[in-house]
């Protein structure tokens, strides 16, 4: 059997033999180069399975060297060896592509851990992004999205999945987690703003017997239920500001301490986080850190709202409706065309969860198995169609109560074409002359 290879990049050789020795020592061959350019020299010249380099080289920086692997070698793991305390510097790592960092002085145990994790990222035998039956959706944006999933699956950085709620990310954290070295491990997801603030030091990181009332045995947190694996955070805009500042050190110091605990443990945990709030918001309201911010926004990872690919809703819906048939046992119920076409124009603000919940009331209210658009209840669901008619003692004036009613449907318009004027006309039901018009009119640019 062929034993990997790694490459080892550092300008100090006690650093560069203890790596050797070590990497040695868990049988890998290993090949050093003392600067940015040996490194390239090696790469060119041989293939590696994984890449240890300084920040600091004599020609360069570490960032350059990840960089390059980046654009000539994507499948090679690629991890940062920084000073004690330069997190600023391991982040922008991460964010140029680098798989993990370590600080020195190194901690040979989470080296070893390092390297084993990043020799077990599958190599996939062509670009494409694989596809999984749960992520339904052959739009651009689902395309898009798959493709960023299998890229930020080969890295250990924490990653914001920020949309809507309903859209699907937690499904999408899942599918980082499977499709990673990780993947053998545990993937713990927490609802951030479902523990009472009270309880959280305890959930997080565990307590021990006695340690308040009711503690009647040592329990484990979910950081130690979490370790090898990932940790999904949802909702963590909802975190009170007194754990956050608890999480963050658990983060940073990749190690948390039982309530009523004396000694750290030292973790190796993957953080994912996401909420259906705009964190930056958060952020400048003084309602969420933004040290805390940063450490989990190293890549941010965006999930479409259903209303932006409009053309994966019958995809959605046939196999929704096949899984409620195989979950209640009856036949399969189709969708009548007139239906389909009032989903395609429905705004959806809760998303595919909505759509799913929408289906099944559907499903058990339509007869001869078929759902017609009365099944649907689209004027329930939207509520304001039947009931949210303006009075006329709320106008003032009818000129300036139209012309707003008018801004707001335009702008939702560009909102859901990516400011596409053409395909915002075309939703509207107007000629792109009567959109440049009303652009014009209501001053938007």
């Amino acid at each position: 059997m062929t034993r990997q290879r790694a490459l080892i990049v550092d300008d100090e050789p006690d650093i560069r033999e203890l790596l050797e020795i070590t990497l040695g020592r868990m049988k890998l061959d290993t090949r050093s180069a003392r600067n940015l350019k040996e490194a390239r020299e090696w790469l060119a010249r041989e293939p590696f399975d994984l890449c240890l380099t300084d920040m600091r080289l004599p020609d360069g920086t570490g960032l350059e060297l990840v960089q390059h692997i980046q654009q000539r070698h994507p499948l090679v793991p690629v991890a940062m060896i920084t000073a004690y305390g330069s997190l600023d510097t391991a982040v922008n790592a991460l964010k140029a592509g680098a798989f993990d960092f370590v600080t020195k002085p190194v901690d040979l145990g989470r080296l070893r851990e390092l390297v084993n994790t990043a020799l077990r990222l599958s190599t996939p035998e062509d670009g494409e992004a694989p596809v999984d039956g749960r992520l339904l959706g052959a739009s651009p944006p689902m395309n898009a999205l798959r493709k960023q999933i299998q890229k930020l699956s080969r890295s250990q950085a924490p990653v914001y999945i920020s949309g809507e709620s309903g859209s699907g990310k937690e499904l999408v954290a899942r599918l980082i987690h499977e499709q990673g070295p990780r993947a053998d491990q545990p993937f713990v997801p927490v609802n951030c703003g479902a523990i009472p603030s009270e309880l959280m030091e305890s959930e997080f990181f565990g307590h021990k017997k006695g340690s308040f009332t009711g503690a009647v045995e040592d329990k484990q947190g979910l950081f130690q239920a979490a370790n090898g694996g990932t940790l999904f955070l949802d909702e963590v805009a909802d975190l009170p500001l007194p754990m956050q500042v608890k999480l963050l050190r658990a983060i940073q110091e990749k190690a948390v301490r039982a309530v009523g605990g004396q000694q750290e443990v030292v973790v190796d945990v993957r953080i994912l986080s996401a909420t259906h709030k705009d964190l930056a918001a958060e952020v400048a309201a003084g309602r969420f850190r933004q040290d805390l911010y940063y450490r989990l926004n190293v890549i941010e990872l965006s999930v479409p709202p259903l209303r932006e690919r409009r053309e994966d809703i019958p995809l959605l819906v046939d196999s929704m409706l096949k899984r409620l048939a195989q979950q209640s046992g009856l036949h399969v119920a189709s969708l009548a065309p007139e239906a389909l076409d009032k989903l395609k124009c429905y705004r959806f603000p809760g998303n595919v969860r909505e759509l799913e919940n929408m289906l099944e009331r559907a499903y058990t209210l339509c007869e001869d198995d078929q759902i017609q658009a009365r099944d649907l209840r689209l004027a329930d669901a939207s509520g304001a169609a039947e009931n949210g008619e303006a009075n006329l003692a709320q106008i003032d004036n009818l000129e300036d109560y139209l012309e707003g009613v008018e801004r707001k449907l335009i702008m939702q318009a560009l909102e859901e074409t990516r400011w596409n004027r053409t395909a915002a006309a075309q939703r509207l039901g107007l000629t792109f002359r009567s959109m440049r018009y009303r652009l014009k009119k209501l001053g938007i640019d």
